[in-house]
């Protein structure tokens, strides 16, 4: 599973950015800009050592893989409920449950949700948005 994004020259600097976690960084070079993205996930994923795959594509477009869903679905989670401003017992209260543990077992990397589970998850977090699913040939 990979994480699609963008680049683009804007005056002087390469702007790179993730739609999906909300997030953009900048280089003055376009090596640059995708070191720095991969560098940008490290930090947000509080993990230095994570192994990160940039996938460059035509037309500006890129996607980012990382080693295992038990490390892409954390990160995701935590973006999406801080981009909602929610607080995880306000994620649990939508999800019916009175409990934030549960919900944040997955957003700490304890659990893996299944499909299902993970759309019911981020359409608590973000109920006006749906996720589009897009198959990718491998580079």
């Amino acid at each position: 599973m990979r994480l699609s994004g963008k680049i683009f020259m804007d005056g002087t600097f390469w702007l790179a950015e993730i739609p999906m976690l909300d997030v953009m960084t900048q280089g003055h070079t376009k090596k640059e800009a995708y070191e720095m993205v991969v560098d940008l996930l490290k930090s947000l994923h509080g993990n230095h050592e994570l192994h990160i795959e940039l996938y460059k594509k035509i037309g500006g477009e890129f996607e980012i893989g990382f080693s295992s869903l038990k490390e892409l679905i954390p990160l995701l989670l935590r973006r999406k409920r801080e981009m909602s401003g929610l607080s995880l017992s306000q994620v649990a209260q939508r999800l019916g449950s009175s409990s934030r543990n549960a919900y944040a077992r997955y957003e700490q990397g304890q659990s893996v949700p299944s499909v299902e589970k993970l759309n019911e998850l981020l359409h608590a977090l973000s109920p006006d948005t749906d996720i589009v699913l897009s198959e990718s040939k491998v580079a």
